[in-house]
C-alpha cells in the first residue's frame, strides 16, 4: 500500500501540475465498501488519471503486455501497473476475459473498488457507444454501487498515431453513486442489459457525448 501510494501521489501531482484537470464531484466515491467506477473510454491514460486522481484505489484491467514487455521500458511499466493494482489480461481471448471478471469479482467482495469500461475499448471518434453487459453483471452479482465517470478531453493527451504526450486540460466528473438490487449470479440477460443502459445513460450525462446503439468495434483491443 505505500509502493500505492507513493505512485498515486507522484502520478496525481504530475497530472495536477501539467494539465491542470477540472475534477468535479470526488465526494460521491462511498469512503468504505466496494464500488464500481465506470467512465467512458477516450484515451489510453484514462486508466491512469482515474486511479490517480480518485480519492480510493480503483483497479482496472490492462493488457498483459505491459506486465510482459522486455527491457528497461518493460520493467517500469510492469513495476507501474502493478503498483496501481491493474489486472493484466489477454486481451480478445475469452477464457482470460471470464477470468478476468472474476478477479474483479473477487476484489468487489474483499470490499475494495474496480474500474471498468461498459464500452470496452477507448473510442477514437469521440462517440459514446453501447455498453457491454459486464459491468451490469458486477452491479447485480454483488450489489456495489456503480460510480458513473464523464472524462472530456483526454483525448488529447495522445492523438491518434502519435506517441508523444501532450499535457492539455480535461475534465473528469463523478457522478452519484447508482444503487441496485443485489441478485447474485443468478439473474436474467435482460435484467443485466437494463442495468448498462441506465449506467450509459448516466455516464452521457455527464460528458454530453454524441451516442451510437452499436458497440465498439476497434480493429485493435486497448
Amino acid at each position: 500500500m505505500e509502493m500505492f501510494d507513493a505512485v498515486r501521489w507522484t502520478t496525481r501531482s504530475l497530472i495536477s501540475g501539467t494539465c491542470r484537470p477540472t475534477v468535479v464531484g470526488l465526494d460521491n466515491v462511498p469512503s468504505d465498501g466496494p464500488f464500481i467506477v465506470a467512465p467512458n473510454h477516450l484515451s489510453f491514460f484514462d486508466s491512469v488519471i482515474v486511479q490517480a486522481l480518485m480519492p480510493r484505489p480503483v483497479a482496472f484491467f490492462a493488457k498483459a503486455e505491459y506486465f510482459t514487455t522486455g527491457g528497461v521500458k518493460g520493467k517500469v511499466m510492469k513495476a507501474f501497473f502493478e503498483s496501481v493494482g491493474s489486472i493484466p489480461v489477454e486481451r480478445g481471448e475469452q477464457a482470460a476475459s471470464v477470468q478476468a471478471l472474476k478477479t474483479l469479482l473477487d476484489i468487489l467482495e474483499s470490499g475494495r473498488g474496480i474500474g471498468i469500461y461498459p464500452e470496452g475499448t477507448r473510442s477514437r471518434d469521440g462517440i459514446l457507444y453501447r455498453g457491454r453487459t459486464g459491468v451490469g453483471w458486477l452491479a447485480l452479482t454483488t450489489g456495489a454501487p456503480v460510480i458513473p465517470v464523464g472524462l472530456i478531453g483526454t483525448e488529447k493527451l495522445q492523438r491518434a498515431g502519435e506517441k508523444g504526450v501532450r499535457p492539455q486540460h480535461f475534465t473528469m466528473k463523478v457522478g452519484e453513486p447508482l444503487y441496485f438490487d443485489k441478485t447474485g449470479p443468478d439473474h436474467s440477460l435482460p435484467a443485466r442489459r437494463e442495468v448498462t443502459d441506465r449506467i450509459m445513460d448516466a455516464i452521457a450525462a455527464l460528458t454530453g457525448q454524441e451516442r451510437s446503439t452499436s458497440y465498439n468495434q476497434s480493429k485493435s483491443a486497448e
